[in-house]
């Protein structure tokens, strides 16, 4: 998504790759609590919900900044939600039990798509605003699966009409009869990813030379294949430890 590589802002690459390994360290423990019976109260409460919210918001925010930066964001746009799709049809296939709908790559790939459609029309609202308008409204839609909008008088109750399918859980509307282990829905989020596009344009393509510098290439080589590593990532974590799982047990 980023120019070509002697023109890379590294220091985003490996903000990128530094969130993933975050992110895999969080997808491992998932494993070792849900795969494997090793209860971790802190891990299915507020800790591991405040670890799990700093990786998402990480790594959504900085893919909406980053979008202006690249030439085919359309592209980029099918190439992700492609890979999302990949993901629930995996799965369904082989862990229909723990199946991914509407996953965080899913969510990627819509916003790219839905971003680079309206970019016309995005580019009209002074970016201070879509900053400011964007982190407004991912706070009043961020609990909107769990029915209400947040407002600055109280909660706004959504009507359980709209609750009905799996259609509207893509939008934010679960139903209750809903189940995927991996649920990043358009409503809050799309919201987020904005509040990056317009922060992108807020600091402007003058003032981010300083992102030009590297501090840890390695980060920077993952963040740069952060798409694979993503869809690679859990079979492997997941192999590793079932191959010390059971010398453990062996032994």
């Amino acid at each position: 998504m980023e120019p070509q590589t002697a023109a890379r802002y590294r220091l985003l690459d490996e903000l990128r790759g530094l969130d993933l390994i975050s992110m895999m360290l969080y997808h491992g423990m998932w494993d070792v609590v849900f795969l494997f019976g090793v209860a971790q109260k802190w891990y299915t409460g507020r800790p591991g919900f405040v670890w799990q919210q700093s990786i998402c918001w990480v790594f959504i925010l900085l893919s909406g900044f980053c979008l202006p930066l690249g030439h085919h964001p359309f592209r980029r746009g099918a190439v992700v939600f492609g890979a999302g799709a990949l993901v629930t049809a995996v799965t369904l296939l082989f862990l229909p039990e723990d199946v991914v709908w509407f996953g965080v790559l899913t969510l990627l790939g819509s916003s790219m798509l839905l971003t680079a459609a309206l970019d016309p029309l995005l580019r009209r609202v002074p970016p201070a605003v879509g900053v400011a308008v964007s982190a407004l409204l991912f706070w009043v839609t961020y609990p909107t699966m769990n029915g209400f909008w947040n407002l600055p008088g109280g909660r706004l109750a959504l009507p359980q009409a709209l609750y009905a399918s799996y259609t509207t859980a893509y939008l934010g509307f679960m139903p209750k009869s809903f189940f995927s282990t991996d649920y990043f829905p358009l409503l809050p989020w799309l919201f987020l990813f904005w509040a990056g596009y317009f922060l992108h344009h807020l600091v402007g393509r003058g003032r981010l030379a300083p992102l030009r510098r590297s501090v840890c290439p390695p980060l920077g080589w993952m963040g740069r294949h952060s798409l694979v590593l993503y869809l690679l990532h859990q079979p492997v974590i997941l192999g590793v430890l079932t191959v010390a799982f059971r010398l453990v047990r062996a032994g």
